[in-house]
């Protein structure tokens, strides 16, 4: 059995919510209600790139832009938000239709990743940006800080071997698309040249940077 919602909310926030229903609906998935997550979404996804834009602008006060952005590249992600999702709890208050439900999406970075962003727009409506700030940086925790150095995103780092070795630059393809649409699976073929390499992911950018990886490890990169 499940903590109910406004306990699990009072331990997730802090406090609990004067209005229930918005978290209700950011746990919603659309199989579930039509009024689902997906407006909080798109709210909850700028107020956490602003604030992650600042932490990380404050954290590392010697950084260029670039080094910048590719930290916020890196934990901004659809899979580092379901990460956090997971590590509080949210997987059992997701309000999920059945064939939803038989289909994994409650374990879904999709699903999850966008959940977690719909929570953040729902405290940010209900407490404000401090609020907001405080909860975003209590649950990242030492995200931000688990690289020394600015993590290169294997894309970019597979376009500079390339331009390093003189070679065409790489070209990216969807090979494959199955799943449901709650929880698709891509698979992409990244080539340079006649050197590739294929991987599957959760949608389309999760795949072409694991397909990246992988032709950089096949070619020593």
């Amino acid at each position: 059995m499940s903590e109910p919602l406004d306990d699990w909310l009072a331990s997730t926030f802090g406090r609990a919510p004067r209005h229930l229903a918005p978290f209700a609906r950011a746990l919603t998935h659309g199989s579930q209600a039509a009024a689902n997550y997906e407006r909080l979404e798109f709210l909850g996804d700028r107020v956490l790139g602003l604030i992650m834009a600042e932490w990380l602008y404050d954290t590392f006060p010697g950084e260029p832009e670039g080094a910048l952005s590719k930290r916020f590249n890196s934990v901004v992600t659809g899979a580092v938000c379901a990460d956090v999702a997971r590590s509080l709890g949210v997987r059992d208050h997701l309000m999920l239709g059945k064939q939803a439900r038989d289909d994994g999406a409650n374990d879904s970075d999709n699903v999850l990743g966008d959940v977690m962003e719909a929570l953040i727009g729902a405290w940010y409506l209900e407490a404000g940006l401090d609020a907001a700030r405080a909860f975003v940086r209590e649950a990242w925790g030492d995200r931000i800080r688990r690289h020394a150095a600015a993590p290169q995103h294997p894309k970019s780092a597979l376009q500079e071997w390339a331009a390093a070795h003189r070679r065409r630059a790489p070209t990216y393809e969807v090979v494959d698309r199955s799943g449901p649409g709650h929880a698709p699976r891509f698979t992409v073929k990244v080539s340079i040249g006649r050197d590739e390499a294929s991987a599957t992911g959760a949608n389309k950018q999760v795949a072409e940077t694991a397909a990246a990886r992988a032709l950089l490890e096949m070619l020593g990169g």
